[in-house]
């Protein structure tokens, strides 16, 4: 009798709860905090995966956590292993080419960390020579071999920037290039305070660094982009989005 159930409920298009679909949301697999990862129990936590639960209950839709390797997570998209992003993905010339993004729901800068007391500032003159970490498949690895590859003695590139800052600290690069607001708790850590010293934003171009960040989807799921952006509205709107930034931020993170 169940087997008859299934095969009617096929027949007619009639989806039980236990045929319901549960939206994959990726994210990077290396951990970015304080936007997303995992804890002990590997539950994944941070700022970013409170505003994914909330703009999924909005759009009507459960939603998971589903871990990519950032170099894949487009092509994951794009042939459907996921079905968004939201995974700090800065919204670019180059990858909107790819894939489309919602409207921004956070902007903070690119930044430079240089050893206490370095001869180096964060222009590119005064990077000359510099051996400099950047994220690989990130905004600012661009960036770098874009203004600081002509100058700097080496770029070099990891999979995480945690893996950049403690070779910082231990003195095996000269500079990070990185999101301000992730490298923040570094920056104000113990051992961040006794080895660097945060030189500031970098010089701005969008066509590199982007227009803030959004969510990712795939092309041709226009019906699912106009629920995002809506659920986005409400969610700055009604005063949801500051709720979910106050355990996180001390800072207005959405930017101009």
């Amino acid at each position: 009798m169940t087997r008859i159930l299934a095969a009617l409920a096929i027949a007619t298009g009639l989806a039980t709860p236990a045929m319901a679909e549960v939206m994959k949301v990726g994210v990077s697999a290396e951990p970015y905090p304080p936007f997303y990862t995992p804890d002990a129990s590997g539950e994944w936590t941070g700022w970013e995966v409170d505003f994914m639960h909330e703009m999924c209950a909005r759009i009507g839709e459960e939603c998971e956590v589903t871990p990519i390797a950032w170099e894949g997570i487009i092509p994951a998209l794009n042939t459907g292993k996921i079905d968004m992003i939201v995974g700090s993905m800065s919204i670019t010339p180059a990858r909107a080419e790819q894939i489309s993004f919602s409207d921004k729901y956070y902007d903070t800068p690119t930044g430079l960390i240089v050893a206490k007391g370095s001869k180096y500032g964060n222009s590119p003159e005064a990077l000359e020579g510099a051996i400099i970490g950047a994220q690989s498949g990130s905004i600012q690895q661009v960036y770098a071999e874009k203004y600081y590859g002509d100058v700097a003695g080496q770029i070099r590139v990891y999979q995480t920037l945690d893996e950049e800052l403690q070779d910082l600290a231990a003195g095996r690069l000269d500079a990070v290039i990185g999101d301000a607001l992730a490298m923040d708790p570094f920056i104000n850590s113990d051992e961040g305070q006794a080895c660097c010293e945060y030189l500031g934003a970098v010089q701005n171009d969008p066509e590199v660094l982007g227009y803030g960040v959004g969510v990712g989807l795939r092309k041709d799921d226009t019906e699912l982009l106009g629920r995002v952006n809506a659920a986005i509205a409400e969610i700055r709107t009604d005063g949801t989005y500051a709720k979910l930034a106050e355990p996180w931020f001390n800072i207005d993170i959405y930017g101009e």
